[in-house]
């Protein structure tokens, strides 16, 4: 018997899972090794060859980092199948606790024949509501190495998340004018290169978002034309919008770098903020834009990771 993915819970096994495959959690009086400094997590695999459905169970952590001032985290972990990033599912925030009893389950369509070329990433992260999520560490399992001839149940210690990850997502090149007479701002969007693989077959399809940001909100949203299986899309699309002079320091303008889904939810790959409350290279732009009024200011940016950047209030 096989449980269903809406049910929160471990997979429930008909026969005991092999001795040999668990990492036993030490009982109160046996000591916990020094190498757990992230904290370790409990999780269980199953896959039902009847409907052809991984079976990710997320079952607990402890011994967390504490990464709130308070000395405490509010964890959540984010589970997903390289090299497909989009479709992934995310357990409930636990507030202030490093040792969260999750107990969730979900499930990942795909056909056996397959699972060995997928690895496996259970991300634990502390959530933030005011800025970014910060990740605590994470499990990377090759399916090529699971036998799932029989329920799987173990501990994994976390290990801290590949940089390379977080810092190769790709950069955008873009241009800003500003008419101080006119009031008008123009960001053409020029091109992007390098962008970090979000599909399957190694490929996305690119937009980009650009958002006008005024006291930390949202105000004007404009976005360019989707490029099809493509990593270094070229646009060369402008948008413009109006904003007197007395409020050219209190904007932000924001771009997001997004992989168009059609069956799905679209995925942020990246974004860049521009302003006088950015730091950086953000700054940068807009004091030399401010500076050559009525001349396009074209400059490369690196992307950050989407939860990173943040709308800042100009006072």
């Amino acid at each position: 018997m096989f449980p269903e993915p809406s049910t929160p819970g471990p997979p429930t096994p008909d026969t005991p899972p092999d001795s040999s495959r668990l990492n036993h959690r030490p009982g109160p009086g046996q000591q916990v090794a020094e190498k757990h400094e992230l904290g370790r997590l409990q999780y269980s695999l199953d896959y039902d060859f009847q409907t052809g459905q991984l079976l990710v169970g997320v079952l607990q952590a402890e011994g967390l980092a504490a990464l709130d001032l308070g000395g405490s985290s509010d964890p959540y972990v984010r589970v997903y199948l390289l090299p497909d990033k989009r479709r992934r599912h995310e357990t409930k925030v636990h507030r202030q606790t490093l040792n969260p009893h999750f107990e969730e389950t979900f499930a990942f369509k795909v056909p056996y024949v397959e699972l060995g070329g997928r690895v496996l990433v259970m991300a634990v992260y502390d959530f933030d509501r005011f800025s970014r999520n910060d990740a605590i560490g994470e499990v990377r399992i090759p399916m090529s190495s699971v036998d799932l001839g029989r329920p799987v149940l173990a501990w994994r210690e976390l290990q801290a998340a590949p940089r390379e990850e977080q810092e190769k997502l790709g950069d955008i090149c873009f241009s800003l004018r500003y008419v101080p007479t006119a009031g008008k701002l123009t960001v053409i969007v020029l091109e992007a290169k390098n962008l970090k693989k979000m599909d399957v077959g190694g490929l996305s399809d690119p937009y980009v978002k650009v958002h006008l940001l005024q006291g930390g909100k949202k105000v004007r949203k404009k976005k360019t034309t989707i490029k099809k299986n493509t990593l270094n899309p070229y646009y060369n699309e402008a948008f413009s919008f109006e904003v007197p002079c007395d409020q050219v320091q209190k904007v932000q303008v924001e771009l997001t770098v997004l992989d168009y889904d059609k069956l799905g939810k679209n995925e942020a790959i990246g974004r860049v903020a521009v302003g006088a409350a950015a730091g950086g290279a953000g700054l940068r732009h807009w004091a030399d834009m401010l500076a050559n009024p009525r001349r396009p200011i074209a400059q490369w940016h690196s992307l950050r990771p989407p939860d990173r950047v943040r709308p800042l209030p100009v006072p």
